[in-house]
């Protein structure tokens, strides 16, 4: 599972850090979304983000997949959500069009984008995503909240 932080000054992104989460493979289902919490939060505690956001659920390619998708998605909100931090969700496809212009863009193109927008930062595949939707989130956040208050 890929993280991203970044900084948003005014109309300027900056990346603050990114990576991956490698839960062992090995391990049972729980063991792993325990991985995932634990590292979550950690993550939460070392960099004090004000919001955070993950990727929507997706169709997976089967029942089970989608099962363990769901499972870890919820290990990875709920470590922000018991810091008080919002959560927001985001489609994939918006994800997609917010940084690379089409929603049906691929990792490559992801991550050759991420370069591009946050310069220096030479982040692949999870990691890249895991920003892209930092900055899709950085991009609508406002509009989230006017849609509050409307």
């Amino acid at each position: 599972m890929g993280w991203g932080m970044i900084a948003l000054d005014g109309s300027r992104l900056s990346a603050l850090a990114h990576g991956v989460i490698k839960p062992p493979t090995d391990a049972p289902l729980a063991m792993r979304l325990s991985h995932i919490f634990d590292a979550v939060t950690e993550l939460v505690r070392e960099h004090a983000p004000h919001e955070a956001a993950i990727e929507e659920a997706f169709m997976a390619k089967n029942a089970m997949s989608a099962l363990k998708l769901g499972h870890a998605r919820a290990a990875a909100m709920l470590a922000p959500c018991q810091a008080g931090l919002p959560v927001a969700e985001y489609a994939a496809r918006l994800v997609k069009k917010s940084v690379v212009g089409t929603g049906t863009a691929d990792k490559h193109q992801i991550a050759a984008m991420i370069g591009v927008l946050l310069p220096g930062t030479k982040a692949k595949a999870d990691a890249a995503d895991a920003l892209a939707i930092a900055i899709c989130h950085a991009n609508h956040r406002s509009i989230r909240r006017m849609e509050k208050f409307a």
